[in-house]
């Protein structure tokens, strides 16, 4: 057949509309079965399905179009097809024990009461992740910043420090007794120190442990947290979450010495009600912003407010990323303590605003997204002229910020977004493109989200 010919063509658009039917019928179909019925309410099966379909139809149709050989064309459609029947297979072998856990064995028997036992799991479920967070909370002596300060742990650490004095006056001389007895050696506390174990790391070590479980299963990573490209592939060696939540991305605080950089390859983006020529109205405004936040943690901040897609007073962005890191290059040339790198963007979307806009705290606050450019071709393969030695480093930190995000700040980010190219990511193993919000965000909105975002940077870097 010759290529490109319009047979071609017809035959690859109505394979394509069968496949995405087939795809989608067929998990329906497996989501009504009782062993999937928990994963059905979740939404899970039914958004993988909806995503495959939509994603299976956009590359058939594009191949089709091009004219591409029908070996790339399948290729293509089953690496959509075959996380979401991966994920139904392994909800069905591993059935619904989470739902009955707990239930006294005449519940589980009784299958005319799916929809109390349903109701009484949910509701375990959530009380077990409200404590979970709540424990690790209570460990994390650094105040977490939400709208405000809280003092209630600078409370209790007072309290416990008056109680501590009076034990140690009611008990003072039954250690002086135990001190005589010790024939002048030192004592046992000095010579077997008590094994310290760090504050910071608890919370985000025991949110990392409860998602695990879930998130080592690829297709289940790949449906629930990340978008991909219809022109990129990323395999489960890449999006391997034991590597990435388990990767030691901490840094040591030293606010002598410039250790963050903010910059905004993008810095004329504005907001739904931004006035024109005010730039605390812009992105460059809500760099400001989490800067400060930032350094209220005690970071030294750069915030670098270069504009790199404005050419003779031309909105121009064809360039803007070869002239940002030749800039942001020569900063971290002059600066090399600076081991964080930020380029913070607003995104251009399509939809209603309802759809961007979360609540944190009662408030209206607009949602991120994090963006990793992975410097590979649709196939998987390494695109050679945009190396990048801290790719794993780079899924790395946005996984985790993104784990951090959902236990902390439920709907607040986006899934994760992964593009071909590279967006200058390779600067510094910690280098993150954030998409702050959209143009239908109000300026209100956007500059709230920067607390909790800075906070989630703080969490990341202490562990």
């Amino acid at each position: 057949m010759r290529k490109n010919s319009w047979l071609q063509k017809f035959l690859y658009f109505l394979m394509a509309i069968l496949g995405a039917y087939i795809i989608y019928k067929s998990g329906c179909l497996l989501a009504l079965e009782g062993r999937l019925q928990k994963a059905s309410e979740d939404g899970n099966i039914q958004r993988s399905l909806e995503d495959s379909a939509m994603r299976t139809w956009a590359s058939a149709y594009t191949a089709a179009v091009e004219g591409k050989e029908a070996g790339n064309f399948w290729s293509l459609w089953m690496s959509q097809i075959a996380p979401v029947f991966s994920y139904a297979v392994d909800q069905a072998e591993t059935g619904n024990e989470t739902d009955t856990e707990g239930m006294s064995s005449l519940q589980a028997e009784n299958e005319a009461d799916t929809e109390e036992m349903t109701a009484q799991a949910e509701a375990e479920t959530e009380i077990y992740v409200e404590n979970v967070v709540t424990e690790a909370q209570a460990e994390d002596t650094g105040t977490v910043k939400s709208n405000g300060t809280s003092n209630e742990m600078e409370e209790t650490q007072t309290e416990s420090v008056e109680t501590a004095a009076e034990d140690e006056t009611a008990g003072s001389q039954e250690r002086s007794a135990e001190t005589e007895t010790m024939n002048g050696k030192e004592t046992a506390a000095e010579e077997t120190p008590a094994e310290e174990t760090p504050a910071q790391e608890t919370m985000a070590d025991t949110i990392f442990a409860q998602a695990l479980p879930q998130l080592s299963e690829y297709s289940y990573l790949l449906s629930n947290f990340y978008t991909v490209d219809a022109d990129t592939y990323a395999d489960a060696e890449l999006l391997n979450a034991d590597k990435l939540l388990s990767a030691d991305l901490g840094i040591e605080q030293d606010a002598s010495v410039p250790q963050i950089m903010i910059y905004h390859t993008h810095s004329q983006e504005a907001f739904a009600d931004s006035v024109e020529g005010e730039v605390s109205d812009t992105i460059v405004g809500m760099g400001d912003i989490l800067a400060d936040e930032l350094r209220s943690y005690g970071y030294n901040v750069i915030h670098d407010t270069g504009v790199y897609d404005l050419v003779d007073g031309v909105l121009d962005r064809s360039a803007a990323y070869d002239y940002a890191r030749e800039s942001i290059t020569a900063i971290l040339e002059e600066y090399p303590t600076i081991e964080v790198v930020i380029d913070l963007h607003r995104d251009g979307v399509s939809g209603e605003e309802g759809d961007f806009v979360t609540k944190i705290d009662g408030e209206s606050v607009s949602k991120i997204m994090f963006f990793n450019g992975l410097s590979r071709d649709e196939n998987g393969d390494e695109i050679s002229w945009l190396p990048n030695a801290y790719l794993s480093e780079n899924l790395a930190f946005s996984l985790q910020l993104q784990v951090l995000a959902n236990a902390e700040y439920p709907g607040f980010t986006r899934k994760i977004y992964l593009k071909e190219e590279r967006y200058n990511l390779h600067l510094r193993a910690r280098s993150l493109l954030i998409e702050a919000g959209t143009q239908l965000n109000t300026v209100e909105e956007e500059q709230r989200a920067m607390v909790p975002l800075a906070n989630l940077i703080r969490q990341v870097l202490e562990m």
